[in-house]
């Protein structure tokens, strides 16, 4: 078998993406390691260097906010794709709609008739003490009744077996689209010849669905729909994802102060006076998006927006409170929202999770090489392992392999 590129390349003891245990190569993956092989590690180097030039020039860029210094880097680019049979493909898009849905349920119950509270299936405390609870949302009724309109699904392998595994869901303003899709354009440039072996499903049409989704919720219809894109402003890490969505839907890319409510809807600031706005498709997070309901001393939102909202004159997406679906301790809970509302076992099997406030899951004590874990609060913020307040949430993927979380107890 010609090695090449893969000369001293050894699988180990986990699941390999495109090796058998036996070295060989998938039957997926066998034209492409047969391109791949052939090629010398300088040329794909060249390669590789092409790739992050197309970035560099495009500006296709993300900021880190954590190293203290805001730093733009380029987004990282795996020269060697990741390809999935028709097979895997089908059960991921069953089991994803299976669980977006009951996401979507799961909201509508808990801001309207809360039977899955009343009736104990998941503690109330949990879900009351979530900072992404917003009461204002109470009674409140979305357009069409969809909370969930473009949801972010982080999926891993298991290490073992390599069955899909839900790692946690992001159902508040999931980000990262722009970057499939360019890395897509950038792929059929770097290996083209790869497109010509495989029947690759395409990926361009994504914006223009997405507005066709957007225009839906307009409370004026379909056909008079001014949609819009709401934006943090220039600074945020994900402006150029903003920037790139609101130029390929053909829609206005707006901040906050282009915005105003007048007797309860929503209008932008033009050159030609004002015009009505009926769906916003936001990447402002809720705490920031109304300084009348939320953070007083909020720049980024629109005052009086909230109002316009519950009126029914704009619709918003996502739904402001979506981030209780996607709370790192109610994520436990969502294969039973499956079984509650849907009447039907999960299709995709979640990470493992234990949670410290069910009395069964305290065998978390006894779980082996639990030290070795990092622990990440539930709202995000990383904890001491020996902190005294957190309680533990944690993760297990496959034999030894552990990812542990902590939330605190509001």
């Amino acid at each position: 078998m010609l090695r090449g590129l893969f000369e001293g390349y050894e699988t180990g003891n986990f699941f390999d993406e495109m090796f058998l245990p036996s070295g060989e190569p998938r039957p997926h993956y066998a034209k492409l390691y047969q391109m791949l092989a052939l090629l010398r590690p300088g040329q794909f180097e060249d390669r590789r260097n092409l790739a992050d030039i197309a970035f560099l020039l495009q500006g296709i860029t993300f900021t880190v906010y954590s190293d203290g210094t805001g730093t733009e880097r380029l987004f990282p680019f795996d020269l060697i794709p990741r390809i999935l049979p028709y097979s895997d493909w089908t059960l991921i898009e069953r089991g994803l709609t299976q669980r977006v849905v009951a996401l979507n349920l799961f909201l509508q119950d808990v801001y309207g008739q809360q039977r899955i509270l009343k009736e104990r299936k998941i503690p109330r405390s949990l879900i009351y003490s979530c900072r992404h609870f917003h009461r204002e949302m109470i009674g409140v009724e979305v357009p069409r009744g969809i909370y969930t309109h473009i949801c972010g699904i982080d999926l891993v392998r298991d290490s073992k077996s390599g069955n899909f595994l839900v790692l946690e869901d992001n159902v508040r303003t999931p980000s990262g689209v722009s970057y499939v899709l360019e890395n897509r354009q950038v792929m059929t440039r770097t290996f083209p010849e790869a497109f010509h072996s495989y029947e690759v499903r395409p990926v361009h049409h994504y914006p223009m669905e997405l507005c066709r989704i957007l225009r839906m919720l307009s409370p004026r219809g379909e056909a008079n729909a001014q949609v819009v894109l709401l934006t943090p402003g220039i600074y945020n890490s994900a402006y150029f994802e903003h920037s790139f969505l609101a130029q390929q839907m053909g829609v206005e890319l707006v901040e906050g102060r282009d915005l105003i409510v007048d007797a309860g809807v929503v209008y932008m600031k033009t050159i030609h006076g004002l015009q009505r706005v009926d769906v916003i498709y936001r990447r402002v997070d809720d705490d920031y998006l109304d300084p009348l309901v939320f953070r007083p001393e909020s720049l980024m939102g629109v005052p009086g927006l909230m109002g316009a909202y519950r009126a029914g004159n704009v619709a918003l997406a996502n739904a402001v409170g979506n981030g209780i679906a996607d709370d790192k301790a109610v994520c436990a809970y969502v294969p039973d929202f499956i079984r509650y509302y849907l009447g039907e076992e999960p299709v995709l099997g979640t990470v493992e999770t234990y949670l410290c406030l069910r009395p069964d899951d305290l065998r978390i004590r006894r779980i082996r090489h639990a030290d070795r874990a990092g622990l990440r609060c539930r709202d995000h913020r990383e904890v001491s392992q020996e902190d005294p307040g957190g309680s533990a949430q944690l993760h297990r993927t496959a034999g030894h392999r552990v990812i542990a979380r902590a939330f605190l107890r509001c």
